[in-house]
């Protein structure tokens, strides 16, 4: 009875302690080959409470982001390689790695050393962060009065939100409404930038808007690339660049813009002041629904008719002359408007048409109204025979006569004062003009330098000292002989003179078929090798070996029920004792002639002692005696549970099972809240990590502890 009174004094300082557990981020930037990457978090005892990996199905480089919450206290990070290179990638000609913890926006561990070998550890404090201040206030947005920062309600709520336009100079002002009706949603540009002009390299820009999160990174290797992505308005949103330690020098290169449709910015970081891990802040803004007035005549058979007015102004009408022979066609609308269009008036002067622009070629000083047919004066040669004939003059200039010879100032008889070409031009045949050159050219004209003098040498290109300078072959060629030249080499020929790719590094590692790391690559002994040791290796099990690096078939399973003989539950096969789950008979008969049993000793012992506090009421006398091995009283005691609350199967992979509708929550051995479900009776503990749980369940306002085991 203690130790369930310990348990559950002790949950509730566990779940409202000073602090709040935030979700620690651990990001792992992965080298060209991710299947040989593992990693784990263990505590002090040894515990694994996270691990990922190999990452056999992720491409390469891809960064790897991993949310969870870790427990305060001393805990260590340990990464493994497969293959014994750590995240060196560029060792084979490809990008290094690298991993970061952070929690609490600190970095509690940063893996700068991609060489780390097989595996390396980093020892580092887990914390709570500390939970935000009190702010009273109205927490609920459904009214005026909200205040987005408050945590505690204070009942200052009191004015519903009525959504609509309440710019009173807009067209649908809306006199009722008292917050303006925001646009939602829309889509923002996100220009990604680059310094130098040669892209991101592993480097991600993450935005984070309420519960999501999308990811870019520039993939066209430039200066600018731009994406889309739609924002809710008005609400924060936020970024954060995340580099990989290939790209920790060249993130200041980075920079990025995110624009709303109006062409507002949201956020703006520009090369070189962006910081990897920084989370910029900013918010989003749509617009709203108001539509400005537009006035104007609404008529469409009026003279000043606007198609797009929504508020009606004067109609007005074409009073005067109808017929377009005249010159006042539709010219007087000085006058009061008219309902009737077809009014006679003013028609005085016939029109006459033509060009009355003074400076053009065709001007008529007889037109009244210009008909848009004017002439520009077109000065030039109205020779036919002349050089310079301009078949689009109208007006005569300067005639040229023609003057024949070579026009191609690239001939060598090129005449400069000639008009008209009469194909005599000479153009220079450019080689080399050395009788005694190898490339000696009979007919060139000009010499251009490219003289090229005999080299005497091997001019096998299939030959060991074939000489590519050489135009004359000496007979001194030496044929090839392949194979491994890099005297580091496993296999290393001393005799060749050609390297064929076939050299073979050494392999370091457990050379014993025999032994449990024995590596069939390894060329070269390491004195690793490591003996079997056979047992059980299911931590689960009641005889788990830690030693044990091979498992044998022993492993027994474990068995949890009341161990206590005097339960009424006692569990003859169980060998791990679960004394919250053991029941005691009560002393008395309810219903069906069925013993009344619950969980409380002391409450059955009274019981059992007082039948009368059974059949009749729980009086003060009942209340005394139950104080007698309780100490204190907090009553009322809970009413009796008429069924027997079971659990089912436990241990559990997926489901549990209750036997009635209760409300249920699962705690960690830390006192976190991992599930909680209202009204039911399957629980779903799939999604959570094999080992111990305590059940908290709710029935007829009476709390219930139990155990169980996820394997």
């Amino acid at each position: 009875m203690r130790s369930l009174l310990f348990l559950i004094l002790l949950i509730p300082s566990l779940l409202f302690g000073q602090g709040y557990c935030e979700n620690t981020l651990i990001n792992i930037n992965l080298d060209q080959y991710p299947q040989e990457t593992t990693w784990d978090i263990q505590d002090t005892l040894g515990n694994v409470l996270i691990s990922g990996g190999p990452y056999t199905n992720v491409p390469n480089y891809e960064p790897q982001f991993i949310v969870n919450c870790l427990p305060p206290g001393e805990l260590s990070f340990t990464i493994y390689d497969l293959y014994g290179d750590g995240l060196e990638g560029s060792l084979w000609g490809g990008q290094d790695g690298s991993y970061y913890i952070i929690q609490c926006d600190d970095t509690l561990v940063y893996g700068s050393d991609p060489a780390f070998g097989l595996d390396t550890t980093h020892a580092f404090i887990s914390d709570l962060c500390p939970p935000p201040p009190p702010v009273p206030g109205c927490t609920d947005d459904d009214y005026l009065e909200f205040d987005p920062m408050a945590n505690i309600d204070d009942g200052s709520c009191s004015t519903l939100v009525i959504y609509g336009c309440i710019d009173s100079t807009m067209y649908n002002y809306d006199s009722l409404a008292n917050a303006m009706d925001n646009i939602v949603q829309c889509t923002y540009d996100l220009i990604l930038h680059d310094l130098i002009g040669n892209g991101w390299i592993a480097t991600t820009l993450e935005i984070y808007q309420e519960d999501d999160t999308t990811s870019f990174t520039m993939t066209n290797g430039g200066f600018n690339q731009a994406f889309t992505i739609d924002l809710y308005a008005p609400a924060p949103v936020s970024a954060k660049l995340f580099v990989s330690q290939q790209a920790q020098f060249t993130a200041v290169e980075c920079g990025f813009s995110l624009i709303a449709p109006n062409g507002d910015t949201a956020i703006s970081v520009q090369p070189p002041f962006i910081q990897p891990f920084l989370c910029y802040e900013g918010f989003t803004y749509c617009g709203n629904t108001c539509e400005e007035k537009i006035y104007g005549c609404m008529d469409s058979t009026a003279y000043n008719y606007i198609d797009t007015a929504n508020v009606s102004e004067p109609c007005y009408y074409y009073p005067g002359c109808i017929s377009p022979a005249y010159l006042e066609y539709h010219v007087d609308t000085t006058a009061a408007y008219y309902t009737d269009i077809n009014v006679q008036d003013s028609c005085n002067t016939l029109a006459v048409f033509g060009c009355t622009d003074s400076t053009a070629f065709n001007y008529n000083n007889l037109a009244n109204v210009d008909n848009g047919g004017c002439l520009p004066v077109v000065m030039g040669c109205m020779d036919a025979f002349a050089f310079n004939y301009n078949v689009l003059a109208n007006t005569p200039d300067n005639c040229i006569p023609f003057i024949y010879g070579c026009t191609s100032d690239i001939a060598l008889n090129y005449n400069p004062l000639a008009n008209t070409d009469d194909n005599s031009c000479v153009f220079p045949i450019f080689g080399c003009m050395d009788p005694i050159a190898l490339n000696f050219m009979p007919q060139a004209n000009v010499d251009d330098g490219s003289c090229i003098d005999v080299v005497y040498g091997c001019t096998d290109p299939t030959m060991f000292n074939y000489d590519q300078l050489a135009n004359v072959d000496n007979g001194s060629c030496i044929p090839f002989t392949y194979g491994c030249t890099d005297s580091t080499a496993f296999n290393y020929n001393p005799l060749a003179n050609a390297d064929n790719s076939s050299c073979i590094p050494y392999i370091y590692g457990c050379t014993d078929p025999s032994a449990l790391n024995y590596s069939a690559q390894a060329n070269t002994e390491d004195f690793s090798c490591i003996a079997y040791v056979y047992g059980c290796m299911d931590s689960l099990a009641l005889n788990f070996d830690s030693l044990a690096n091979t498992d044998n078939g022993s492993c027994i399973s474990i068995v949890m029920g009341c161990m206590d003989q005097t339960a009424y539950n006692f569990n003859s096969n169980a060998n791990v004792d679960d004394p919250l789950s053991c029941n005691y008979s009560a002393g008395c008969i309810t219903g069906d002639s069925i013993p009344y049993w619950l969980n409380d000793p002391c409450y059955a012992w009274v019981i059992d002692v007082d039948n009368y506090c059974c059949e009749n009421e729980w009086d003060t006398v009942c209340q005394a005696t139950y104080n007698y091995c309780e100490g204190t009283w907090s009553g009322p005691l809970p009413t009796r549970i008429q069924n027997k609350i079971v659990i089912y199967p436990n241990p559990a992979t997926q489901l549990i099972n209750i036997s009635t509708m209760v409300d249920v929550e699962v705690y960690s051995s830390m006192g976190e809240v991992l599930i909680s479900e209202k009204q039911t009776s399957v629980l779903d503990v799939s999604k959570i990590s094999p080992g111990a749980y305590v059940l908290r369940i709710k029935h007829d306002n009476n709390y219930i502890y139990k155990q169980i085991i996820k394997k």
